[in-house]
């Protein structure tokens, strides 16, 4: 458990220090937030038309509401607490990177319907747009991390040196005297 812990507060720090470096902003997490907006609009626009995106902006083109995929929107934040949880925690390589694929699809597809439903909250009410935005959708997403990365604890295999199939040490044989 210490080792995890310590693993795990490192890889936090060094992810979470190399993450707000320039360089990663403008050549990773930009061109990745600006995916996340074009894919917002590609999902939004198979029911409503009138939508573009440039860059990380969102805007609707009949009302001109748009909103900004700003840093801790896009769901980096989540992914880097899901990595180091993966990564810190006794398993094999393999099921890490599975492990992690997945979360990220899990945490990234729950961002989309974070972000479509902020763009349609923000044209209806700001101070709900506000309260969901601060409040609830910033815990549900740090939520997501949890889960996916507690289901991913129940997923995997067992340990060989935990003793019997069942987690429990085998009997000890009867000694013949």
């Amino acid at each position: 458990m210490l080792r995890f812990s310590i693993l795990f507060i490192v890889l936090l720090l060094g992810l979470f220090t190399i993450e707000v470096l320039q360089p990663v902003q403008q050549h990773v997490i930009l061109p990745f937030t600006a995916i996340l907006a074009d894919i917002s609009v590609f999902l939004i626009e198979l029911f409503d038309s009138g939508v573009e995106s440039s860059g990380k902006v969102i805007r609707d083109l009949e009302s001109g509401f748009a909103v900004s995929i700003e840093p801790g929107c896009n769901g980096v934040e989540a992914l880097i607490i899901l990595f180091a949880a993966m990564f810190a925690f006794p398993a094999s390589l393999k099921h890490k990177l599975i492990g992690f694929g997945l979360g990220f699809m899990a945490i990234q597809s729950l961002n989309l319907v974070r972000i479509i439903s902020l763009f349609y909250m923000g044209q209806w009410n700001m101070t709900w747009f506000n309260w969901f935005h601060l409040y609830l959708w910033q815990a549900l997403i740090i939520l997501d991390a949890l889960v996916v990365w507690l289901i991913w604890l129940r997923m995997l295999p067992p340990r060989h040196g935990s003793g019997g199939d069942n987690g429990k040490p085998p009997e000890p044989v009867p000694s013949q005297a």
